[in-house]
């Protein structure tokens, strides 16, 4: 009935706490992208049925994987993320009468070095869903799901472990921000200064506050900034690039 589906490359310091939380599926599919370290091995020790070929995209990668799935429901994750114990149960208990063909559950993000407080307000994600419902979006980083059907929450948390130190963190957002810019630009053709302005610093409060960052001490100040810096790369980018382009 569900399929687990989880796409790699050099994961082997994540993997093993990623399948272990999907013993509980039916199957589980590993797409690796010619990993150089124990990934693989990692994979077939947990019984996956690996298959192996070269990144084609956040987006095209995932969706390869999901077309090897085998059973009407399919699981989403990456390999850095694992589902919790109350997170196996409640998608067991679902899928005996689902009431929707696709799910949003809460990731719970890991803030450097801890786990976030209990009231901080987790990011709600697509990543459970019918098979023949659903195909991965075209956004060059952030790809996810998308369904044809109605998609409901489901109070099933699932954890990702993030960014150990700033520097990785920084690095990461810098290179997304690049990816994303002509994307943005073909969404928003031209970039209005106010916006660049305003919205990195709202960025900072959607989530030191409204999302409860505060509750982490430095770790969710630290987090709460960093979503702000990506915001305003993501921004300046675009300015620079429409500036290039007069030049």
């Amino acid at each position: 009935m569900l399929s687990a589906v989880v796409t790699t490359f050099n994961n082997a310091a994540t993997l093993d706490a990623c399948l272990a939380s999907l013993a509980f599926c039916d199957e589980v599919i590993v797409l690796d992208s010619d990993s150089t370290d124990d990934t693989r091995a990692i994979a077939e020790r947990h019984g996956a049925r690996v298959f192996i070929e070269s990144f084609k995209g956040y987006g095209p990668q995932k969706q390869s994987a999901i077309d090897k799935a085998a059973h009407e429901w399919v699981l989403l994750l990456d390999a850095d993320e694992h589902l919790t114990p109350a997170g196996q149960t409640a998608i067991v208990a679902e899928l005996q009468a689902p009431r929707a063909d696709g799910y949003r559950l809460p990731r719970q993000e890991w803030l450097f070095w801890r786990w976030p407080h209990a009231g901080t307000r987790p990011n709600w994600q697509l990543r459970l869903f019918r098979r023949a419902l659903a195909a991965m979006n075209a956004v060059p980083v952030h790809a996810a799901p998308e369904v044809r059907g109605r998609v409901h929450d489901l109070d099933a948390p699932f954890r990702h472990f993030g960014e150990t130190g700033i520097a990785v963190r920084v690095d990461k957002v810098n290179r997304y921000s690049s990816g994303l810019v002509a994307y943005k630009r073909a969404r928003r053709p031209r970039l209005r200064s106010l916006r660049l302005l305003v919205y990195p610093a709202f960025v900072f409060w959607r989530f030191y506050v409204g999302k409860r960052y505060f509750l982490n001490g430095w770790a969710g100040f630290f987090a709460a900034r960093v979503q702000g810096f990506y915001a305003f790369l993501k921004l300046a980018k675009q300015v620079e690039a429409e500036r290039q382009e007069r030049d």
